[in-house]
């Protein structure tokens, strides 16, 4: 006898899932209204909103609307239609390629609809069952999908640990050897949970002992890291080093879209077996020339950055003087570490949206270890003083209802 295959799905909704009756559309798939900016409107009340990644405020940047307007009235949402290889190919699709590639200090460029599809197919393009990958224990979700898809071997390491990395490298090599293969490491540039910059600095020089290609995810890097916002491998100096690099327009560029670039034989290779790309429609030419004028501005407008910097800067340095612990970000990416469970997180995440005025995404397990609470807090150059200061003035109260038991009373007269 089989079983029906929706009755686990009915009896184990799983670990995020099992509390989607409570959390449902407040916790999770909350709805921020207005337009994007440092405060929305959150179930008929201003909040001051941190968890939009719109790092660089061009989401509704007078001159971004009326390029992303004029282009829309132009061509609509559909050109050009198609896949590219058969009959969605423009010349403006080639100069946003050029000049990401460019930008980046790179041969060639591919554009990608989505990153996080994209990604998942270079991975899975990059590399036969005779390969070996190696990668981040830390890695997005993207990359861990990719990962998946892989018929060869993988190793992972401890997240940024080196001695884990080498002994991970050295167990990849030997398997190369015995299955004919390569190996892909795969790291991000910024690890977007904890906001630790990937040490791609310690992983390059493994490079003179080892042989393997290194493929970067840049999410978060991208715009907000290295000279111009060119990310992190001009962060840390070793840019020529990154043999397949990634970034997506969804963060610092406030759009929809992704890139790959690399050495154009590589890239070519990608363009005629990435499957996420091959099969799929072309990026939309609103979206196109949108991303053309996001990177035009980041390239020439380096005040956007430096005020981002200014606001991160003033948010960390105000919460770690009140008594935080914010981890060992290293970027913008803010992340307040507390201890608690999930109902109590969840009775302080509703005081901290309707009695502070305060919105930022929380975290609990799965996807951090049990009793940890992570607020995260994403600045941008929208964000103001005003905001900062009332931010951490709210923090320091809802820490001392967590601490003397308040949110946990709570959670246990509503369960």
């Amino acid at each position: 006898m089989t079983t029906d295959l929706f009755d686990r799905i009915v009896k184990d909704k799983g670990p995020l899932g099992k509390w989607a009756d409570k959390a449902e559309g407040y916790y999770v798939f909350p709805k921020l209204e207005g337009p994007i900016s440092n405060r929305m409107s959150f179930n008929g009340k201003k909040v001051v909103t941190w968890s939009i990644n719109d790092y660089l405020g061009l989401a509704n940047h007078p001159e971004i609307l009326k390029v992303d307007g004029e282009a829309a009235l132009e061509h609509g949402m559909a050109y050009p239609m198609g896949a590219r290889m058969m009959s969605g190919h423009t010349p403006l699709h080639e100069q946003l390629e050029r000049e990401c590639a460019e930008f980046v200090d790179k041969e060639k460029a591919y554009l990608l609809n989505f990153g996080y599809q994209g990604i998942m197919s270079a991975i899975d393009a990059l590399v036969t069952k005779n390969d070996i990958i190696v990668y981040d224990m830390d890695t997005h979700a993207c990359i861990i999908d990719g990962v998946r898809l892989h018929s060869g071997k993988r190793f992972v390491y401890r997240h940024n640990d080196m001695e884990s990395f080498e002994k991970n490298i050295k167990r990849a090599s030997k398997m190369a050897e015995k299955t004919g293969g390569g190996i892909l490491v795969i790291s991000e540039g910024v690890f977007g949970m904890r906001g630790e910059q990937g040490r791609l600095k310690e992983i390059v020089a493994f490079k003179k002992e080892y042989n393997f290609r290194l493929l970067v995810d840049d999410a978060h890097g991208f715009g907000t890291l290295g000279k111009d916002g060119r990310g992190t491998g001009f962060e840390q100096g070793v840019q020529d080093d990154i043999d397949v690099y990634f970034a997506t327009f969804a963060k610092s560029m406030a759009g929809i879209g992704a890139f790959l670039a690399g050495d154009a034989d590589v890239i070519q290779y990608l363009q005629y077996n990435l499957r996420s790309q091959m099969f799929a429609k072309s990026l939309p030419m609103a979206m196109v020339k949108g991303a053309l004028k996001r990177l035009d501005m980041i390239r020439t407008m380096p005040e956007l950055k430096t005020k981002l910097w200014e606001n991160t800067n003033a948010l960390q340095s105000g919460l770690r003087n009140a008594g935080f612990d914010l981890g060992t970000t290293q970027t913008c990416i803010t992340p307040v570490f507390l201890k608690g469970d999930i109902p109590e997180a969840m009775a302080m995440v509703n005081d901290l949206r309707e009695n502070h005025g305060i919105f930022c995404s929380i975290v609990v397990y799965p996807v951090i270890p049990k009793g940890l609470i992570i607020l995260r807090l994403i600045p941008t150059t929208t964000h103001t003083q005003e905001d900062i200061d009332e931010t951490i003035t709210a923090f320091s109260a809802i820490r001392e209802k967590l601490e003397n038991g308040t949110y946990k009373k709570i959670a246990a007269q509503i369960a």
